[in-house]
């Protein structure tokens, strides 16, 4: 499959607008090449599944577009420092009879072509700045689009990690709630035969199954969980949910392996400066304030360069109805024209006083962006604390509760110990592998959620040791 790319211009470009253009939708993260894949792997990497949705999400799509168009109104922008040509061309045929009543030697019939031809040019030499103002304003409306963009990259790549690792875990948990019903079975064997030979009673027996039947319905859920949960992160490749997917163990990849060394204080401070949220709405509020210089602009005088040469071959005549001559006539002017806005309706104060409040709105949005992201930050660095410390513990957990289920298999087996001590530790042993599971996938998630809060998030490093 291969995705969109920035081929040559469609025409001309002399501001070289396609160089504020990113090759592809995610070449800014992943660098120069196309964005072109075939079959997903078997198994599925974290690395291809991020590669292929950055490449091709809608929201990376549309960011990327949005990048375009406003490239595109910089171009419009610089092109008004130019000047304007215009040309006209226009062809007549032109017929005219003139009877005369008892006069026939004086009726005339002349039909004649004419055609005229002319061009025109319009230079703006100077208006108080107000083409400077709207360079400006599509300037940083144009660094915001792409602070857009990255920010769409950003929330794609951790949206696709955070359902990769979901599907994983799901996988996981398949793997473990079938080991799970393969305990349960070998359970109910052993409490079969003890019963058959008279050791255990059949109440044993009976308990056993009862866990079995548990055990497989489990087992089926987890295989519906595991399916949606692959068909998701299929959807966000722009594949089809029904898309065969497979994706490596859990327990192989990225593992907690130091501390953080940043103070949260610091995270903060970095991610209000550098996010790319923060610096989109930073140029927004730029383009709002050149806004303003545009609209005051607009209101005051312009000095232009104004030109025409025209040529045409109408006929001229000494009198109406009287013949006519072929003739030449030609038209040339050039000079300076001042153009003065006198009276709007008061138009222009109203729409100073629009930009002024757009500006507001915007500094407005800055300062919520700011506190968003601050307060982002926070709850993801505490989510990567606590996923950190369950992360051990869950290892402990079932490290625990692996001894508990063997000694109570042994015990139950040579006559010593119980059914119901058997099957609350095969209990306990499933519900930690479960847990063992959510913890890692969690701690992955929130790792990287917390790198997408700080905008951090790179394909560098991604699969981890």
């Amino acid at each position: 499959m291969l995705l969109p790319s920035v081929a040559a211009a469609d025409g001309i470009d002399p501001f070289d607008a396609d160089g504020d253009i990113p090759q592809t939708p995610a070449s800014s993260m992943l660098g120069g090449g196309a964005c072109a894949f075939g079959a997903p792997g078997q198994p599925l990497s974290l690395t291809e599944a991020v590669e292929r949705a950055l490449c091709g999400h809608p929201k990376t799509m549309a960011a990327w577009a949005g990048i375009k168009e406003q490239a595109a109104a910089v171009g419009v922008a610089k092109g008004a420092y130019l000047p304007t040509f215009s040309g006209s061309v226009q062809e007549m045929r032109d017929g005219s009879k003139t009877k005369v009543v008892g006069h026939p030697e004086l009726e005339t019939s002349v039909v004649s072509t004419a055609y005229s031809a002319g061009i025109s040019l319009s230079w703006v030499l100077y208006d108080f700045g107000g083409r400077e103002a709207a360079l400006d304003n599509a300037t940083e409306l144009l660094a915001a689009a792409q602070a857009s963009h990255q920010a769409a990259l950003q929330l794609v790549f951790a949206t696709v990690a955070k359902d990769y690792y979901a599907a994983q875990a799901r996988q996981s948990l398949l793997t473990a709630a079938l080991e799970t019903e393969r305990m349960a079975k070998h359970g109910f064997d052993i409490a079969t035969r003890l019963v058959h030979t008279g050791v255990s009673p059949v109440s044993d027996a009976l308990q056993a199954e009862t866990v079995l039947v548990q055990a497989q319905v489990d087992r089926a859920r987890a295989e519906g969980d595991a399916r949606s949960a692959v068909g998701l992160l299929a959807a966000d490749m722009m594949l089809r949910p029904d898309t065969p997917v497979t994706l490596p163990d859990a327990d192989t990849g990225l593992k907690p392996d130091a501390a953080f060394e940043n103070a949260v204080s610091a995270l903060i401070d970095d991610a209000v400066r550098r996010h790319p949220s923060v610096r989109a709405a930073e140029a927004q509020l730029r383009a709002a304030e050149a806004g303003i210089r545009r609209t005051e602009a607009e209101g005051l005088p312009t000095v232009s360069l104004v030109g025409r040469s025209s040529r045409d071959n109408q006929p001229v005549s000494e009198g109406l109805g009287l013949r006519s001559y072929a003739a030449t006539k030609t038209d040339k002017y050039v000079g300076l024209q001042v153009t003065v806005p006198l009276f709007e309706g008061f138009q222009r104060e109203y729409k100073v006083r629009q930009a002024k409040a757009q500006t507001e709105a915007q500094q407005a949005s800055l300062d919520d962006t700011r506190r968003q992201v601050g307060l982002d930050v926070w709850t993801a660095y505490q989510a990567v604390q606590t996923a950190t410390q369950n992360l051990v513990r869950s290892a402990k957990l079932l490290d625990i509760a692996q001894q508990s289920c063997t000694v109570s298999q042994r015990q139950y087996t040579i006559g010593t110990g119980s059914m119901i001590e058997l099957l609350n530790t095969q209990s306990a042993l499933a519900a930690a592998k479960r847990q063992k599971v959510q913890s890692l996938a969690d701690w992955r998630t929130s790792r990287l959620d917390l790198a997408s809060k700080l905008g951090r998030l790179a394909m560098d490093g991604i699969e981890g040791e």
